[in-house]
């Protein structure tokens, strides 16, 4: 399916009829405009001719120009129009690989497109760089808004952070000053988003830092967290394992999660093979350390019940656990209104 009304194949044919042998060669080699669709680079064109890189970089620079000062050129520029007026529906930035699958799935198709692209004036390619991928525009005021609130949106981002999708749109237009309501859309905030580097999502569909675990998952550990995370309550290490397979169709064994749970510390041992995540509060150690180090925070005597209560909080203890502790006078006292205090 094909957004567009023209045939670019035929377009191409057109505007580069004009050219001698080795000009159009070097063109069509070098934007993949040949049948088999691949891009040849400027080395091994130059081996073809023997001739040097740098020279088949002035035959394409001098057959571009020649192009665009040919009547053929002049002749379609309904065509640009159209691209310009897409470009514009998008956002009037949009990056590379979002524009091209938007206008045709097919690869030798987009590989013509983005020949047009190149050759008029009205498109400006920003090349990728450490902050945002290759993208295209047709009006620089814009370009340089959505640059700086993508750059401002991920200063505000905490390493940790994970931002489900809707509140993360919330975000971006929070931190861009001055936009029109035809610009406040959801598809295109999502659009200017995927053109930045340091920003991205994961496959639940949760937004953060591009370097964040969170976000580029590279193991059991992170699938891990993310599953537990969403789960939002501790879960056996098993259960954990099963949830990634399912979740992210990778499969896990259970000996693997627990060893990987067990090494890092975003993950807290709560219980018998059970586990929490360290961001819910939960604390490692055994009953009598839990319980001292509640009762040390609170300062001052509390209830068997209430105890029972705020070590549940913390560890997945049972209850009778907690009582056989309690009942330890090496480390705790109770007095005669039933309060215990550490001993």
């Amino acid at each position: 399916m094909s957004t567009i009304t023209f045939k670019p194949q035929k377009i191409t044919k057109k505007i580069t009829s004009h050219l001698a042998d080795r000009a159009l060669d070097v063109i069509m080699n070098r934007f993949g405009l040949t049948a088999d669709g691949k891009k040849k680079t400027l080395e091994d064109i130059g081996k073809k001719y023997n001739i040097t890189r740098e020279r088949v970089r002035q035959v394409e620079e001098a057959a571009i120009n020649l192009i665009k000062k040919s009547d053929a050129y002049k002749n379609e520029q309904a065509i640009f129009d159209e691209l310009k007026q897409i470009v514009h529906n998008l956002g009037s930035i949009v990056a590379e690989h979002e524009f091209l699958p938007y206008v045709s799935k097919d690869k030798n198709t987009q590989n013509h497109i983005n020949f047009f692209l190149i050759l008029a004036d009205v498109f400006k390619k920003y090349r990728e760089d450490e902050h945002f991928h290759t993208r295209y525009s047709i009006n620089d005021a814009m370009a340089d808004k959505i640059h700086e609130t993508l750059r401002k949106l991920y200063t505000s981002l905490k390493d940790e952070d994970l931002i489900p999708e809707t509140e993360m749109i919330k975000k971006f237009f929070e931190q861009m000053k001055d936009v029109t309501e035809e610009c406040r859309d959801a598809e295109m905030a999502k659009r200017w988003l995927s053109m930045s580097k340091t920003i991205a999502k994961n496959e639940l569909g949760e937004w953060g830092k591009a370097s964040s675990p969170n976000i580029r998952t590279r193991g059991v550990k992170d699938y891990a967290f993310l599953v537990m995370r969403r789960h939002g309550s501790p879960m056996h290490f098993k259960e954990v394992a099963d949830s990634i397979s399912k979740t992210f169709g990778k499969k896990t064994h259970y000996a693997t999660c627990h060893n990987e749970l067990i090494k890092d510390s975003r993950f807290v041992l709560v219980g018998r093979g059970m586990y929490a995540l360290s961001e819910w509060g939960y604390k490692a150690g055994i009953a009598r350390e839990v319980i001292q180090d509640i009762l040390k925070k609170e300062g001052e005597p509390l209830s068997k019940d209430e105890i029972i209560k705020r070590v549940m909080k913390e560890r997945y203890f049972k209850k009778n656990t907690i009582l056989v502790n309690l009942a330890n006078i090496k480390y705790f006292k109770k007095d005669k209104g039933g309060l215990y205090t550490i001993a």
